[in-house]
């Protein structure tokens, strides 16, 4: 018989923490699994590592590495009735993570859910400000993060109704959550599923990922930006974190916020506009998005 739950993990050039990843993974009290790695490309030594394990691996060129279709392709190869996404980057903290995320499923009106990210312990303040507010202790997740795949899991009866969207190449976890809350579905932040996971960008990655973020967004929201919302963004955002740093005596998370911010909002309106250039001009090219993203690895 086929385990009940297919696990699917993507990476790529993972060496530095997926043997965590994968032995947290198989310390979970919760067995009745099958994992399906992914690997886009990876130079290191992920795919020795992954090799470690009982798992199936599937090998991609990085230029093949399309987020959505990504993981439906790999849906569609798993027999599980429940698909768990883990990062090759997120270390499930406790034995009963998993145990936790697929009870949420007892509940039949649960279609999806998601666990609860701690940042890592060196990540910057900014970081940590935003994790805290993301991934509440306790309580519902707030509403503007409506699904986030480092760690999750769908019903493959909801999967085989509302797949991942291929439109652009990032969001894929907040375009399902949305449109699953639209359906009138119950996504579950189960708190107590946590796990680590967390990332100190450069400039240069900051601006990739903000990018593909903002590109997504005019697919996902269908709305438009403009230099004036832009600027009033970096202006809200600097004040808040200059707030936040000036609580916690954070000199030099003082000195970066306006690089940042301003790295960060400039992207996003970048990545914004050529959404909607591409929606008014039916252009289903996503590959200029992810060209953004793997030059600024």
């Amino acid at each position: 018989m086929s385990a009940r739950v297919s696990i699917i993990m993507r990476s790529k050039n993972s060496a530095w923490v997926i043997d965590q990843a994968l032995k947290a993974l198989y310390s979970q009290e919760y067995r009745d699994f099958e994992l399906y790695v992914v690997d886009s490309g990876s130079t290191d030594n992920t795919l020795e590592m992954v090799k470690a394990y009982p798992c199936h691996l599937r090998s991609i060129e990085a230029k093949s590495y399309y987020p959505g279709a990504v993981l439906n392709e790999a849906i569609e190869l798993t027999p599980g009735e429940l698909v768990v996404f883990v990062n090759s980057d997120a270390v499930l903290l406790s034995p009963k993570s998993l145990t936790r995320l697929v009870a949420a499923f007892n509940d039949p009106a649960v279609m999806a859910a998601f666990g609860r990210q701690l940042y890592r312990p060196e990540a910057d303040g900014w970081v940590k400000r935003d994790y805290v507010a993301s991934f509440p202790e306790e309580g519902e997740a707030p509403p503007w993060m409506k699904m986030s795949l480092p760690f999750a899991a769908m019903r493959r009866s909801a999967w085989d109704k509302l797949k991942f969207y291929t439109d652009a190449w990032g969001s894929e976890d907040t375009d399902w959550g949305n449109k699953a809350r639209e359906n009138g579905w119950k996504v579950a932040y189960v708190s107590d599923a946590i796990l680590m996971h967390s990332h100190n960008y450069t400039l240069k990655q900051l601006y990739g990922r903000r990018f593909i973020e903002g590109e997504a967004d005019a697919f996902i929201y269908r709305d438009s930006d403009n230099l004036p919302k832009m600027l009033k963004r970096v202006i809200s955002s600097c004040l808040r974190d200059g707030w936040h740093h000036l609580r916690t005596c954070d000199v030099g998370g003082m000195m970066a916020i306006v690089p940042r911010r301003s790295v960060y909002q400039w992207a996003y309106y970048k990545g914004h506009r050529l959404g909607e250039t591409r929606i008014r001009e039916n252009d289903t090219d996503t590959s200029k998005g992810q060209g953004v993203v793997l030059d600024r690895q």
